[in-house]
């Protein structure tokens, strides 16, 4: 039995699917944390969504802490979950863990470019789109 095949398209079965997340390895995973870039990021570098590093500020859209905002910083691609600065759990020992958020509940506002490669694939993109 193949546990991940990179040939695999899609499937409507939910069994499928969780296996395939499960069983993907890091460089997929990477894919798997894209978070939806805001309309003036959006034309800005004309893409709709990028991978979420730690460092990049989101907006929360989703959840109890909807409409706050704060810098990522912890993604966790084992749980494709990422934790945002500012937002935590507090247990009834009075002990605070971070919130994880899933993906599809966080919008990029600003991004952190110190990245070289990251910086030069996104104006790459940009240039192509004009």
């Amino acid at each position: 039995m193949v546990r991940w095949s990179k040939s695999w398209k899609a499937s409507i079965r939910p069994r499928k699917q969780r296996n395939y997340r499960t069983h993907a390895p890091l460089h997929i995973r990477q894919k798997l944390v894209s978070v939806h870039l805001s309309k003036d990021l959006r034309t800005k570098h004309g893409k709709r969504s990028i991978a979420a590093r730690k460092g990049d500020k989101v907006k929360i859209l989703r959840g109890q802490f909807k409409g706050k905002s704060g810098n990522i910083t912890k993604v966790e691609l084992k749980n494709s979950k990422i934790a945002v600065e500012g937002m935590e759990n507090i247990r009834k020992d009075g002990t605070k863990t971070p919130y994880l958020f899933e993906p599809s509940n966080l919008m990029l506002t600003e991004l952190m470019l110190e990245d070289k490669k990251r910086k030069k694939s996104l104006e790459k993109k940009a240039a192509g789109k004009k």
